[in-house]
């Protein structure tokens, strides 16, 4: 009988042993991976500009409170000018392409005419700059009005441009 609780004693050694051995290189290589998330969640994360913008908006108060009789000008709400109305209007028509045209004249969604596909523009660029210019910022088809953007008329034009010299 003594032969049978060696053999025992010696499996439960073998086996802490192994399981002691995976645990520790488990620990190692955790600590590994938060050492490397570390230094890339700091770039592509923690930095990102609307990972920032929700994080200011969770934060921000949620409500101030006026007492009667007391200065309250610093419950004034401050509003910064609207960001979408200059700072998002692209400066070339490759810009304004990159940014919302391509995503369906590049891959041809909805029935949009794809880029490079010359049969699908021979006909649309022979009615002329003006009717490509009057349905861009009409709307035509499944396309909303301006590509769904609130640009001005001349960067739609200017994108019109960009994307008939892109299929001639």
């Amino acid at each position: 009988m003594s032969n049978t609780e060696s053999s025992d004693t010696h499996f439960f050694n073998s086996f802490s042993m192994v399981l002691g051995v995976l645990i520790l290189f488990a620990i190692v290589l955790f600590g590994v991976a938060r050492s490397i998330g570390a230094d890339t969640q700091g770039q592509g994360v923690l930095l990102d500009p609307l990972h920032l913008k929700e994080v200011q908006a969770n934060i921000a108060p949620y409500a101030r409170v006026a007492i009667a009789g007391k200065d309250n000008s610093a419950l004034a709400v401050v509003t910064a000018p609207p960001a979408g109305a200059a700072a998002d209007v692209p400066t070339t028509g490759e810009q304004a392409f990159m940014k919302v045209c391509s995503a369906c004249h590049s891959t041809g969604v909805n029935g949009a005419p794809k880029i490079g596909d010359h049969a699908a523009w021979a006909p649309r660029i022979a009615q002329g700059k003006e009717t490509l210019y009057k349905d861009a910022i009409a709307g035509k088809g499944n396309m909303p009005p301006k590509g769904g953007t609130n640009w001005p008329d001349a960067t739609i034009r200017m994108t019109v441009d960009y994307m008939m010299s892109l299929n001639k």
